[in-house]
């Protein structure tokens, strides 16, 4: 490990001793709060200081409706998952470490093209650097879904991937916390105006101080805990939906009870699958669109024609965002749209730029 990020975590190292020695009580409870905001910027450190020394990162180029990430340890299937999801050729093997770089792919399902990145590996230890581990998390951070790749016959490295992802702060199918900060050029103190948390002011005001704001409105709308909290302040924390492909299930009978443990501990989706037998891959697409939150609208330029080709936009779209996905200039020229589909009460009624959309609607643009 690079000089700095040694250094770093030997001070993180002693910031958790002292947290774990430090007993809890009303003297103490400031002193604590403190050392909870210096845990978590060290760690953030840490990750920065491990990718500078290592140099840039993959470079990925985003395209199509959507993205998703392969994330899984060497040898779980990823290049073999996305040979089948996709028209790509990554290299497969019987052992660890086949995939050295981001390889992209595009499955499309639906109409929609949705890309595909094969990342390499995850290992214990990759918020250090370890195996190109900052690489492949910021290369997952851009994605609008990840997909754990998990091999059933050994189920708890999906323990140890969703610990290295909690450790770059990457917040797995939760909500980002409503809370608004807004710092004030007076000597107003911290003032908590709204706080639906069950944290105390004074470990709030602490918390703040701890990342320089000592004069602020503070509106806490969500039920969120101090790590949250800290994570909003920090503006590192990446909030990602996930799903889990547990793969290789023709070499276990047991997969399903498998499958409900993973899904009760974590909250997530799980789909059994095996690669070798094509087994649910088609469920599989089904749950990475449903869980990418698309949908298409089809566009007819007459009413009296038949629709047209269709376009995928995110679910609740309204007629102006489709008009700006076409050309921008055609936002600033349309002043209504006859819709026929579920979002309307009969065929082909006029509507405004405001009207939000569903899946499957026809759509003709009025200048």
């Amino acid at each position: 490990m690079p000089e700095k990020a040694e250094r770093l975590k030997n001070k993180l190292t002693e910031l958790k001793t002292e947290y774990s020695k430090t007993k809890y009580n009303k003297a103490t409870d400031k002193h604590l709060g403190i050392l909870r905001a210096k845990i978590a910027k060290v760690k953030q450190d840490i990750i920065v200081a491990s990718k500078k020394a290592r140099g840039q990162g993959f470079f990925v180029r985003k395209s199509g409706d959507a993205t998703i990430a392969l994330i899984g340890f060497p040898n779980a299937g990823k290049s073999s998952l996305i040979n089948m999801l996709a028209n790509t050729r990554s290299r497969t093997a019987d052992y660890a470490f086949t995939t050295l770089t981001v390889v992209p792919g595009t499955m499309v399902y639906r109409d929609a093209h949705i890309q595909i990145f094969d990342l390499p590996g995850l290992l214990l230890g990759a918020h250090e650097g370890k195996g190109g581990g900052s690489e492949v998390v910021s290369a997952a951070k851009s994605a609008d879904l990840i997909v754990f790749v998990i091999s059933v016959e050994d189920v708890k490295t999906l323990d140890v991937l969703m610990s290295e992802l909690s450790y770059f702060d990457i917040k797995i199918n939760k909500e980002v916390p409503n809370i608004q900060v807004m710092k004030a050029k007076k000597n107003i103190g911290v003032k908590i105006e709204v706080n639906k948390s069950q944290l105390p002011a004074n470990a709030i005001e602490t918390i703040l101080n701890s990342f320089g704001i000592y004069n602020a409105e503070v509106r806490l709308w969500d039920d969120v805990s101090e790590d949250e909290l800290i994570s909003v302040l920090s503006n590192k924390a990446k909030y990602v939906r996930a799903i889990v492909a547990l793969n290789k299930i023709d070499l276990a009978s047991d997969y399903a009870e498998i499958a409900e443990d993973i899904k009760k501990r974590y909250a997530i989706s799980v789909i059994p699958i095996s690669i070798t037998e094509e087994k649910n891959i088609e469920e599989l697409k089904e749950r990475v669109y449903g869980n990418l939150g698309l949908m298409r609208v089809y566009l007819k330029p007459e009413l009296k024609k038949e629709a047209g080709e269709s376009i995928t936009i995110p679910r609740g779209s309204n007629v102006r965002e489709v008009a700006r996905r076409l050309h921008t200039k055609l936002v600033n020229e349309i002043r209504c749209a006859y819709v026929s589909g579920s979002s309307v009460k009969f065929s082909n009624q006029r509507v405004g730029v405001e009207h939000v959309l569903k899946d499957g609607d026809t759509i003709t643009f009025i200048k």
